[in-house]
């Protein structure tokens, strides 16, 4: 069995093409169909730095065609391609990178929370629409657990920035100290509730929460304050606002140059931060050209993203040698895998001789009871189960490709069936 990872992320691939192959929540259940008509087994793992297909199957270059086929198909259109940006990993070092991914090592922010939620989300989408094989089930459920790992047994979590209070962090390097400013956040999920829960400690003043739906709007400033607003309210939210951070799931930019240029007319000159860490963007890239508007957006995090990493030298070390020791038990459980169908034929062929041979000895001998034949049918699996516990024990511990052809040329096996 097969695993092969295709994928783009902020390392090999600019903005413009990771907001092409971004694939929100909403739209997962029907990227994943897509995906189906591609390959018949997948995964599919897309956050705000990253779009990866982990795919398995029989046939490693198969696999790969189908991963860069639909990756394309997300970014092929308007003349912006994957062609040049993506990575292909297999197998072992496949598994590896996303034990990596789950434990924040692959991460802008390293050691970031929000990954290992995501790993699981991708996960938990992929069987219900039934595409998660055993394997891919396997090396998810292994990357979750490296994860926990690493956050438990270091300190590579311990006070991590996440995105959402770096945005924060880049409003308070442009304007100075935030106490008494005004905040404008456009989105109600995840990142936009730790937005205005880190926007509140740092003493903002007036928080407006805006999303396409007022009521995840109202339920988000329940939790953790602000003002509900609706979409219908840019105009004035903008004209009053010091800082603005999109983070809307939206397929569609929600912020255009000539809305903010309107809205500067009524700031008569005074400045504003637009921070848009929304993937697709939410913000026009000419806004960042209109005076006294400064722009950035989640590839600006880069130096920080440096600095964070510096500061976890020590923590990366011992984090990746828990990686090292989850992938060795995931690769003990793989060779067991491979030769799974093998053993399974072994033992039918045995099952299959032993009962053909119980039944003719049991029609030589006279009437036998019911606890009499239950007797010789014990004895005869007990013996068989034994002779074959050996082989089968040395087939899962050093079942390579020649074993596991010896084995199946020694015993005349049909390994294909029993897959």
């Amino acid at each position: 069995m097969q695993l092969c990872l295709v994928g783009i992320n902020y390392n090999t691939a600019p903005l413009a093409v990771r907001e092409k192959a971004s694939i929100n929540v909403e739209r997962l259940a029907e990227s994943l169909s897509s995906l189906r008509r591609c390959i018949y087994h997948g995964v599919i793992l897309s956050t705000c730095n990253r779009t990866e297909i982990y795919m398995s199957g029989s046939d490693s270059a198969t696999l790969e065609k189908a991963g860069l086929r639909f990756l394309e198909s997300l970014t092929g259109d308007g003349g912006v391609s994957c062609a040049d940006f993506n990575y292909i990993l297999k197998n072992i070092e496949a598994a590896k990178h996303l034990y990596r991914v789950a434990g924040g090592l692959e991460s802008m922010v390293v050691g970031e929370y929000e990954i290992l939620g995501q790993v699981g989300q991708a996960l938990e989408a992929a069987e219900k629409a039934g595409m998660a094989d055993l394997l891919l089930s396997r090396v998810f459920q292994g990357a979750v657990q490296a994860g926990r790992r690493l956050r438990e047994e270091t300190g590579i979590s311990r006070n991590a920035l996440s995105i959402s209070s770096i945005a924060v962090n880049l409003a308070e390097e442009a304007l100075g100290r935030l106490v008494n400013r005004r905040m404008l956040v456009i989105g109600a999920g995840e990142a936009g509730r730790l937005v205005v829960k880190v926007a509140r400690d740092r003493g903002v003043s007036r928080i407006a929460v805006a999303s396409r739906t007022h009521r995840r709007a109202a339920a988000l400033v329940q939790k953790v304050g602000g003002t509900p607003v609706g979409l219908d309210s840019l105009p004035q939210e903008l004209a009053a606002a010091d800082i603005v951070i999109t983070c809307a799931g939206a397929p569609h930019r929600m912020l255009g140059a000539e809305q903010i240029e309107k809205a500067m007319q009524s700031r008569q000159g005074k400045p504003i931060v637009i921070i848009d860490i929304a993937l697709p963007r939410n913000v026009e890239p000419e806004v960042g050209s209109i005076p006294n508007v400064s722009l950035r957006n989640i590839d600006d995090l880069t130096s920080i993203y440096e600095s964070n990493r510096e500061g976890r030298l020590n923590e990366i070390g011992m984090a990746e040698g828990i990686v090292e020791d989850e992938l060795i038990r995931l690769a003990d459980w793989w060779k067991t895998l491979e030769v799974r169908p093998l053993v399974s034929a072994l033992m039918a062929r045995a099952e299959e001789i032993r009962d053909r041979q119980l039944n003719k000895t049991i029609k030589k001998l006279r009437p036998l009871s019911a606890e009499e034949q239950e007797s010789l049918e014990a004895m005869t699996k007990s013996i068989v189960n034994k002779l074959l516990k050996e082989p089968i024990q040395y087939l899962k511990a050093e079942g390579d490709g020649e074993h596991a052809r010896l084995i199946s040329e020694l015993f005349q096996l049909d390994a294909e069936k029993h897959k």
